[in-house]
């Protein structure tokens, strides 16, 4: 049975609830065949994803979801047997909407910070991921003189703020470039992903930008997918798929498909 792609785009609400209503947008989700037909009046699986996040999470040139953590997702559901609705949220709002159960799980790539430990579940981690700052020769973090920039509700963003450094706050990772190449900002602080296709900007290339990953615990770690506090048994079901699905090489297979480097 093949995957019907049918993405709903809610961007920048803090109440997702509100915003789906407001814009009528709940009818329209994806629907995610799996090999197995659902069992009548079985409730989909709701499921956050990005669209701004390459190579992660992106709209391809057909207007269609795609990146490695989407096919992550269409891999799970079909593994747990279930449908699944896909709706494109900001990553602000991606642990709030969970937390207040207006998803059963997010593919989106988030540190399992003690901070989002308490409001949500986590899957088993499926990578490692470190930050880069990505920046002009000479510019260094906490320099007077860096202005960085930085994706809000992310963990870099937060770290950012709570340094006391001169941020520049953006909704996307493709608001970047332009901030570079405009002289905006000086420094960009992102994820170890998100840096290795930022450095293949058209935009970014000329500038001679200088990578440096910094190690700062808050920067680093275990990566994983979110899950509706109140539902620890979806979280079992989606960590035996990934098992299965790294066992019999589909993760693998998606990796090459998606990412420069090895995720495992």
């Amino acid at each position: 049975m093949g995957v019907r792609l049918e993405v709903c785009d809610i961007r920048g609400s803090a109440v997702m609830k509100t915003r789906i209503r407001s814009q009528a947008c709940g009818l329209l989700l994806l629907a995610l065949a799996s090999g197995v037909p659902a069992q009548a009046g079985e409730r989909a699986l709701r499921v956050a994803i990005l669209s701004n996040s390459p190579p992660m999470s992106y709209t391809d040139e057909t207007g269609k979801p795609a990146g490695f953590n989407v096919g992550v997702a269409h891999a799970l559901c079909e593994e747990m047997k279930v449908r699944c609705e896909l709706t494109v949220v900001e990553l602000a709002d991606v642990v709030d909407a969970v937390a207040a159960g207006e998803f059963d799980f997010s593919a989106v790539s988030l540190l399992a910070t003690p901070a989002r430990q308490a409001r949500v579940l986590f899957s088993k981690p499926y990578y490692h991921s470190n930050s880069i700052w990505f920046a002009k020769p000479g510019v260094e973090p906490g320099a007077a003189t860096a202005r960085v920039a930085a994706v809000a509700g992310s963990a870099q963003h937060r770290y950012a703020r709570a340094q006391g450094w001169q941020v520049s706050t953006v909704n996307h990772h493709s608001e970047l470039p332009a901030l570079l190449s405009g002289g905006k900002v000086n420094a960009v602080l992102m994820p170890m992903a998100t840096a290795l296709t930022l450095r293949e900007d058209p935009l970014i290339q000329p500038l001679g930008l200088q990578t440096t990953v910094l190690q700062a615990p808050e920067l680093s770690g275990e990566v994983c997918f979110s899950v509706d506090p109140r539902n620890p048994e979806l979280r079992d079901r989606i960590n035996a798929a990934f098992d299965r699905i790294k066992r019999d090489g589909r993760f693998d297979r998606l990796n090459t498909e998606h990412l420069p480097f090895r995720l495992q």
